[in-house]
């Protein structure tokens, strides 16, 4: 039995580096892949149209519903892992999977978040051409960020650009490194009950 689930845990693998794969060719688009991109857009389109389908986490040009996607693959290759490699699992280990699979994505997400607004304000004060492709999606993609943690600060009231995106660093910086933290803590927790 344990060798089924370490063939499974090996397929759920190989399937996420497949899409991995996918993921990164995806945002070369300018350069022609032919049969190699049929090859794997058929392999995995399916399994993340689902997640797209089910999820709609768009936003802007990016889909966050594949992170999802990911994750789950993730998740289920760690649990066929640990069946192969011990025979079981307890619900601690599984509490304890779920916690930093979940953690993961968030601090994916606020690290991105975190990105995006370093390179904005980079931009904003070396005073960049905000008109090149690359620019123009970095803004998409700050601003209804900047807009939601300013209402959530400031509420109606206007502050200067720079307040703005400083104030919204620190604070996606703070709630990264506390949750690094907080996570940490519980995991400690939870692996006691493994």
């Amino acid at each position: 039995m344990q060798t089924i689930f370490w063939l499974v845990s090996s397929f759920l693998y190989l399937y996420s580096l497949l899409i991995f794969i996918r993921i990164i060719l995806s945002w070369f688009r300018h350069i022609q892949l032919g049969k190699l991109m049929q090859v794997l857009s058929a392999i995995t389109d399916p399994y993340l149209n689902w997640w797209r389908r089910k999820f709609r986490l768009r936003v802007g040009i990016l889909d966050l519903s594949i992170i999802i996607a990911v994750l789950f693959l993730s998740f289920l290759q760690i649990i066929f892992s640990r069946l192969a490699l011990v025979g079981y699992i307890s619900p601690g280990f599984i509490l304890l999977i779920l916690l930093d699979s979940l953690w993961m994505a968030v601090s994916f997400l606020l690290g991105f978040c975190l990105l995006v607004l370093v390179l904005r304000f980079i931009a904003y004060i070396s005073n960049r051409n905000m008109y090149s492709p690359f620019w123009q999606i970095i803004d998409a993609v700050s601003r209804p960020l900047l807009y939601r943690i300013n209402r959530i600060c400031f509420g109606r009231r206007l502050v200067k650009f720079r307040t703005s995106i400083i104030t919204a660093i620190v604070i996606l910086a703070a709630f990264r490194i506390g949750g690094h933290f907080g996570i940490r803590y519980l995991s400690g927790l939870l692996s006691g009950l493994i």
